[in-house]
């Protein structure tokens, strides 16, 4: 699953909070070169590294998708993503629009997610009252946002971020419907699949 959002969406806190309901998802950490802020943690949001060792990184093709956003490089490592696939488990990757579309590249079952508030002025209000940023970068990501909220419709759901407790009533449901969709637990039902493929054979089971 990929999450995506404008700045300003409450997507962390939909995302964060959803999770603590599901420890059986792993959350994708990404690298950032911006710093950290307040309350946010190395190796729980992103992994901050510097512009040089991303730089390494993504010439070595060490990222799944890679971006500059705002300003700052933003990217997801593409092995762990990898391990969790591998051995049938679920991950959700928190990204921007391009990312999202760049990850269902190499993954096209990937399950997109949209977050956005009830309004544009909530979302302007919401970029306005942050006091971890500066003007101009406030003004920047209000002049991206409607480039990316265009996007949207390309997306498999849309969660509307009016307040949180609903946000993520939103999002637990998204990740109930995909769990239990056919496509997706069939093939771990060993003995059902056994049992039409011994049909199919003209095979009868008692």
């Amino acid at each position: 699953m990929v999450i995506s959002a404008p700045s300003g969406a409450g997507k962390t806190s939909v995302l964060f909070e959803t999770l603590k309901s599901h420890p059986e998802i792993v959350f994708s950490v990404s690298s950032t070169t911006r710093l950290p802020r307040e309350g946010e943690h190395e190796g729980v949001n992103y992994h901050y590294i510097s512009e040089a060792e991303f730089d390494s990184l993504a010439d070595k093709g060490e990222f799944l998708e890679w971006n500059i956003v705002h300003g700052n490089k933003y990217g997801t490592l593409k092995r762990p993503v990898e391990e969790v696939v591998e051995r049938g488990g679920s991950i959700i990757l928190d990204t921007d629009t391009v990312g999202a579309f760049n990850i269902r590249k190499f993954y096209p079952d990937a399950v997109l997610i949209f977050v956005l508030p009830s309004s544009p002025d909530v979302l302007r209000e919401r970029l306005m009252n942050r006091d971890t940023e500066t003007g101009e970068l406030i003004r920047r990501r209000l002049m991206n946002a409607p480039g990316e909220i265009s996007r949207m419709s390309e997306f498999d759901y849309i969660v509307i971020n009016e307040d949180l407790k609903t946000a993520v009533s939103q999002l637990n449901a998204i990740i109930t419907a995909e769990k239990i969709r056919s496509s997706r637990i069939f093939p771990a039902l060993t003995e059902w699949r056994d049992y039409i493929n011994g049909g199919a054979r003209g095979e009868k089971k008692r």
